[in-house]
């Protein structure tokens, strides 16, 4: 039989923090202390994926007898990663890019129960449409400060979402927490529902 003692999230993330809390997700938030090193190679999917496990891995080994929930999502415009902008010309760079054109959202999600020896990796895909974006729009949207510390260069939660068209896939997913699939996982492997 398996015990459970809490949820712990592996974040230092105050959206994915944000949404636990607006569904009253019983949960306590530990920082993985994981470097996000992006190497030249690497494949979008397999990078979100490998990120979001050792979060995860890296705080199951403090709490084994607890399910540890480890995330990563990018944002991804043929094939490249956009990750989170260095500055603000980086950010009106990615904000050109992705005007007008579709992209994904993708993210790594693992689960990890070291007590039971379980390890789960998985992924949820986000396609996002954004509208044409003049420079001045470009502009503005940077001067909220909302640019600089999202993937993408986006929030879709905050004014980020007046620039974007249409999505197709969870909502939830490009805000950087997939919770669909998250119940889906914690149901399928430890008989556990969010709702």
């Amino acid at each position: 039989m398996f015990f459970m003692n809490k949820l712990i999230l592996a974040t230092s993330s105050p959206r994915r923090k944000e949404l636990f809390e607006k569904f009253n997700i019983d949960y306590m938030a530990v920082n993985s202390n994981i470097i996000e090193r992006l190497n030249p190679d690497d494949e979008p999917l397999q990078y979100a994926m490998r990120m979001a496990f050792l979060k995860a891995y890296s705080v199951s080994r403090l709490y084994e007898k607890d399910i540890v929930i480890g995330t990563d999502t990018i944002v991804v415009l043929n094939n490249e990663i956009l990750g989170k902008p260095r500055d603000q010309e980086d950010a009106f760079r990615m904000l050109k890019l992705l005007s007008g054109n579709h992209h994904e959202v993708i993210s790594g999600i693992s689960l990890i129960n070291l007590a039971s020896n379980t390890k789960i990796v998985d992924y949820d895909i986000t396609k996002v449409k954004f509208r044409n974006l003049s420079d001045d729009t470009i502009l503005k949207y940077i001067d909220t400060k909302e640019p600089l510390d999202k993937s993408g260069g986006y929030g879709i939660q905050g004014f980020g979402g007046l620039l974007v068209e249409s999505i197709v896939g969870s909502y939830y997913n490009v805000i950087g927490l997939p919770l669909v699939k998250l119940d889906e996982l914690l149901m399928k492997y430890f008989d556990f529902s969010i709702i």
